[in-house]
């Protein structure tokens, strides 16, 4: 009987032992498993925070995305970059893969200048620009209000030359000569006609009006003033006098000084119209005199500050008028002995070349709007000014379309203006074209 109760004693401290070493082991277990565990969510929190830290530092701190995105909302209302603007080393194998990829139509397009008659995106501006792919516009009175309505207006008009598939921005443009030639000239500084300016025969005075024009310009948003005038004339307010010379030096103070501010001038009107009195605005007129005489006189402004700037600094604007000294055919705007032999050709000139107003009485009686497109680009102009109406700008570029399909005109012809006109944009819209002097 004490053998058996001893035997279970011992048979019952060993299901003791066992179950506190089970109790033991299993308890070591849960406590490895537990700290697996703890490390692995350890473990897996930092590397969420890392990731969220390196999300952070891309794409910005949560309030500033928030700020961004409410921004966005607003990106309609601004100009969009210009993939255009970013100009590679080698900015003529940029031109030629841009001609490249263009269509007829777009090339066709980069050649006008066009106006419209409102102080806002109107439908006429917005189909020229979306539709017809028009590379310039031209602003006037009609345009503006104030400095702050142009510049909205100008932004406007630049964000919806970038929604084209090339993102290629317009060359805005305006006549403020000075004098009863000023646009909006109760919000603008004070211009002095270039006779009062020539009279007064103050260089510096000159210089600094035409800066002063220049950085108003500017801050509108217009990159191109046509002017100064270089006729030469005793009497005509346009006109700095009837001295070729003080003309040259006055107008070469007069392009310095919009160059400096950053905008592009425009010599006209080539080769000279100060010897007629009639208005090409409303009627033709021819001037009579022959070559030595013009070359001597009227040409001499011209060639003078062609010899003495740059050429990409400055366009050269042709008249409506006929020289039969040269072309008794044709007025020097449509003809190819005025501006391929003559300008081009003895001038040696290589920047743009633009016609004046194509919608003046001095053409557009004598020839239809698609005469005159097929015939400016014909006799060489790279830029045609149409200032008013929306039909006349769709025949000016229907005349030329029609032109190089019926093998009139060349594609080869288009491409060598838009070339010119590309390379001025890449080199003088990415920050202006200050010169040194």
């Amino acid at each position: 009987m004490v053998r058996v109760m001893e035997t279970n004693i011992v048979t019952n401290r060993c299901w003791a032992i066992a179950v506190v070493t089970l109790g033991v082991m299993f308890l070591l277990v849960f406590v490895g498993c537990s700290r697996t565990d703890l490390s692995t969510t350890l473990e897996e929190k930092e590397e969420i925070q890392v990731k969220s830290d390196f999300t952070e530092s891309v794409e910005g701190p949560k309030d500033i995305q928030n700020e961004e995105r409410e921004a966005s909302s607003e990106v309609e209302e601004q100009p969009v970059d210009s993939a255009f603007l970013q100009i590679e080393h080698d900015v003529q194998q940029q031109v030629e893969k841009l001609i490249a990829s263009m269509t007829l139509e777009e090339k066709i397009g980069q050649m006008m200048v066009v106006g419209f008659s409102s102080k806002a995106i109107d439908s006429h501006i917005k189909a020229m620009i979306q539709e017809y792919k028009a590379g310039g516009v031209i602003l006037y009175d009609r345009n503006m209000d104030s400095p702050k309505q142009v510049k909205e207006l100008t932004d406007r008009l630049q964000w919806l030359a970038r929604g084209n598939e090339h993102k290629i921005p317009l060359m805005i443009s305006i006549d403020q000569e000075g004098g009863q030639i000023v646009r909006m000239r109760d919000k603008v500084a004070k211009k002095p006609s270039q006779k009062e300016l020539g009279i007064r025969g103050d260089d510096v005075v000159i210089y600094e009006t035409n800066l002063q024009t220049g950085k108003e310009l500017m801050e509108m948003g217009i990159q191109v003033n046509h002017a100064p005038v270089l006729d030469l004339s005793a009497t005509d307010s346009r006109s700095y006098g009837e001295d070729p010379m003080q003309a040259s030096e006055y107008g070469k103070l007069a392009v310095q000084g919009l160059n400096d501010a950053g905008v592009t001038a425009t010599l006209k009107h080539f080769p000279g119209n100060g010897r007629s009195e009639v208005d090409p605005h409303y009627e033709a007129s021819s001037v009579e005199a022959n070559q030595l005489d013009l070359e001597n006189q009227d040409i001499l402004p011209f060639k003078e500050i062609m010899d003495g700037i740059d050429h990409q600094n400055f366009f050269v604007m042709v008249t409506h008028l006929k020289y039969p000294a040269y072309d008794d055919e044709h007025p020097a705007s449509i003809s190819p002995i005025i501006i391929q032999e003559l300008l081009r050709g003895k001038l040696q000139y290589e920047g743009l070349v633009v016609t004046d107003d194509l919608e003046m009485g001095a053409v557009n009686k004598y020839f239809t709007y698609k005469d005159l497109g097929y015939s400016a680009v014909d006799a060489g102009n790279d830029l045609l000014l149409v200032c008013h109406t929306f039909d006349s700008q769709k025949q000016v570029i229907q005349g030329i379309q029609e032109a190089v399909e019926n093998k009139q005109l060349s594609e080869e012809r288009i491409d060598e203006s838009v070339r010119r006109i590309l390379l001025y944009k890449l080199n003088h819209m990415n920050g202006g074209n200050k010169q040194e002097h």
